[in-house]
């Protein structure tokens, strides 16, 4: 089976990058032709993003050759705003390809994604009507914001009528997007995946020496939650990455006088070692984020993950190990007692490292996408 996939990568890259190389990795290793066609938005003007997503995509031609040249069986498309969109898949349709799309976050009727602004979850936008997105101007500025609307309005339906199936990385995201876009009974839920090489034999041996946060500094994150939670607790926590949050969350440590350390960006080769002499990862977010990499190779490496009860964090790291995303105190006992209890941490370390064998795995996903591949669920 030949599979083209299609990606317009982001300004910032995240862990929709990430996927789209580790799925071909996949796909190649198992004996598959795969050929990734990438567009970016870094490089595209604001004014020619603007037109071409309004307009349903730049050059729906190009996919099509692309389709025929590499004779693809399947056209994966991840982000397909707004270089691709809509007529890229139309084009792969035309082509004779089967047409599956991955649905990583709310783009298909959230401009800015993440359906979070204001310090809350929001779904105003829904279906066809992004007219809040557009009065609320979540983009940032009123020019961006009809082109967001308008464009994600006219190109939802297209989208729909030329996808065969829909891939959500957990059943929350599945739930939401098929009230969302009206594509129930479409969509197949395939969680992401570690590699095989990624799974610890065993959990590490000791306490470690610190909690964990790793993540991109911004509100909907939460680390400011942990932050409390760590000062109320006396709980070291190491704090890892970067965003326009950090000088706030940094005043916060010091006001607080938190035992925090912040460790700037880390690169993707070092976290294994940082995660290796953490006691816990936290994951206070507070928007509903479908299915984070730092959770799921947390748990591969057999680090207990204490997460919020947010979109598919629960069903990654199970129900025990929830809690309400803005509860500090409930935040500070958890990390007291996982920092404290040795016998309960190595438990839920076991408990997480086999949790993450079950769903995680590369056979798992692959079994899954073929499924998919192939025209079943």
């Amino acid at each position: 089976m030949n599979v083209l996939i299609l990606h317009n990568r982001y300004r910032e890259p995240g862990g929709e990058e990430r996927s789209v190389r580790e799925i071909a990795r996949l796909l190649r290793s198992r004996g598959h032709a795969v050929h990734v066609l990438e567009r970016t938005s870094a490089k595209a003007g604001r004014s020619r993003a603007g037109l071409a997503l309004v307009a349903g995509g730049h050059d729906p031609a190009a996919v099509e050759r692309a389709v025929r040249e590499h004779r693809a069986d399947v056209v994966h498309a991840h982000n397909i705003h707004p270089l691709f969109g809509a007529r890229a898949l139309a084009a792969a349709r035309r082509a004779g390809a089967r047409v599956v799309m991955h649905l990583h976050n709310y783009r298909l009727v959230c401009a800015i994604a993440i359906d979070y602004r204001d310090g809350a979850v929001c779904t105003r936008c829904h279906g066809r009507d992004t007219l809040p997105g557009v009065r609320l101007r979540c983009r940032g500025n009123l020019p961006e914001a009809v082109a967001y609307g308008a464009g994600l309005a006219r190109q939802q339906k297209r989208i729909v009528r030329a996808v065969d199936c829909f891939i959500a990385p957990s059943a929350f995201t599945a739930r939401r997007i098929a009230d969302q876009a009206r594509v129930a009974g479409r969509v197949a839920v395939i969680h992401n995946f570690v590699g095989s090489e990624e799974f610890a034999e065993a959990p590490p041996a000791g306490r470690g020496g610190h909690a964990l946060f790793a993540g991109r500094l911004v509100e909907e994150k939460g680390a400011d939650t942990a932050i409390l939670a760590a000062a109320r607790a006396g709980v070291p926590l190491a704090v890892a990455g970067t965003g326009p949050d950090a000088p706030r969350l940094e005043q916060l440590a010091r006001e607080h006088d938190a035992p925090v350390t912040f460790l700037g960006r880390i690169p993707p080769e070092q976290m294994g070692a940082l995660r290796a002499h953490a006691a816990f990862l936290v994951v206070p977010s507070r928007w509903d984020e479908p299915c984070p990499y730092t959770v799921i190779e947390a748990l591969a490496g057999g680090l207990p993950v204490l997460a919020s009860q947010r979109g598919g964090l629960p069903e990654l790291v199970g129900e025990e190990d929830v809690l309400p995303d803005r509860d500090v105190e409930q935040w500070a006992a958890a990390m007291r007692m996982l920092w404290d209890d040795d016998a309960e941490r190595s438990r839920r370390a076991d408990r997480a490292l086999a949790r993450a064998r079950d769903l995680f795995g590369e056979e798992r996903f692959y079994s899954a996408l073929m499924d998919v591949y192939e025209g079943g669920r």
